[in-house]
């Protein structure tokens, strides 16, 4: 296999730490503390073109393969995950969805703008009582002829006030179970929509997330994606590239919080010498080093094998439940190695911590990541 990555790729990786280094890190704890969306952030990342990464050319996307995503959506985890799980939710759950199965008048309408950044997305699947069991969809999409009538609830939805665009997974036959769900584009200001209150998180604060209400909101029917049925397929399908994104928002958490365990144990005294000389410390820098390497292999191999055509789900299963695990192992031993100023918001790890967490939550729990992997292995 080759390592070695092609002078396009790094400059993505590079492209992405310089913004994340000289732009995101002026108001990060800002922004976390008040909560505030990053709007100007996401204008300037759609600029540079990374809000349709791998989105086809001919419906304005920048055409690049999945370990760039990977690369780039690391360097914007090490600063800020609010704002890499924005880039993520639009790159890996709206736009690729749309590039891979909408028609090309729904690619024309609505993914056009999201790729460009123009437009953000966001994709409702998860509902007060199906969460992981994404097959238990409570919300109804009855078909009225020429419009479906959708009602019901989604929550802990990423960019929902933010978003112009909803990917909604809806039950049209509950007799027929998973079977029965169905995937749609829905305009968010299609009268019936409302959201809940913005949800005050422990992490991941200036990210946008909401439950969003439907009250007989009348969709189109060219507006559903693919046939009757499909949504369930759907959905599992884009959460499998879902779980790379995730999986690089979290290796980012880990490596980013290295980097500054690192700086800090080179220059911290204590007992006459700089504490990365004792053992206590330089042996848990160590044990996050190669934590961090073997969580970015197993990202960017699953990464490789989509941009190859090659089955990639258990792979990217693999990726989102390791790197999300080590990913809160590494943030809170980089508290440790800070003492009580990793207690601190100005040390930025304690952030990176609460974070961290959410990594292993969102997308498919470390736990449902688990039986992904065990069903495969045993089938």
């Amino acid at each position: 296999m080759n390592f070695e990555f092609s002078e396009e790729q790094l400059m993505i990786q590079q492209a992405a730490r310089d913004y994340a280094q000289r732009e995101l890190i002026k108001d990060v704890i800002q922004r976390d503390t008040t909560a505030t969306f990053p709007t100007h952030h996401i204008k300037a990342l759609a600029e540079l073109g990374f809000m349709g990464m791998m989105v086809n050319p001919a419906w304005d996307g920048g055409g690049l393969d999945t370990v760039s995503y990977v690369l780039a959506m690391e360097e914007l985890s090490k600063v800020d995950a609010s704002v890499s799980v924005v880039v993520s939710v639009n790159n890996s759950l709206v736009c690729y969805g749309l590039d891979k199965y909408a028609s090309a008048s729904q690619k024309e309408k609505y993914l056009k703008p999201l790729a460009s950044g123009k437009k953000i997305g966001a994709f409702l699947l998860s509902e007060p009582e199906a969460g992981s069991d994404a097959t238990s969809q409570r919300t109804t999409a009855e078909d009225k002829g020429d419009y479906y009538l959708v009602n019901g609830t989604k929550n802990w939805i990423t960019n929902a006030s933010s978003a112009s665009t909803y990917i909604l997974i809806a039950q049209t036959d509950p007799s027929k179970k998973h079977k029965g769900i169905t995937a749609f584009i829905v305009d968010k200001d299609s009268p019936g929509i409302s959201l809940g209150p913005h949800e005050d998180k422990m992490g991941m604060r200036s990210s946008d997330t909401h439950s969003v209400m439907f009250n007989d909101v009348k969709v189109p029917k060219e507006n559903r994606i693919g046939e009757e049925g499909f949504g369930f397929t759907f959905a599992m399908k884009v959460l499998e590239g879902g779980r790379i994104g995730i999986a690089s928002q979290a290796l980012g958490l880990a490596s980013g919080a290295l980097e500054r365990a690192t700086a800090y144990a080179k220059e911290r005294k204590a007992f006459g010498t700089v504490i990365a000389n004792h053992q206590a410390i330089a042996f848990k820098l160590a044990d996050m080093a190669v934590k961090v390497e073997n969580a970015r292999n197993l990202c960017l191999k699953a990464a490789w094998l989509k941009d190859q055509g090659k089955p990639y789900g258990i792979a990217s299963a693999m990726a989102k439940q390791y790197a999300a695990d080590i990913a809160m192992e590494v943030t809170t031993e980089a508290v440790q190695i800070h003492g009580g100023y990793g207690y601190v918001r100005e040390y930025h790890v304690e952030r990176m911590m609460r974070e961290a967490k959410l990594t292993q939550i969102y997308e498919g729990t470390s736990e449902v990541q688990k039986i992904i992997i065990s069903r495969d292995l045993v089938k």
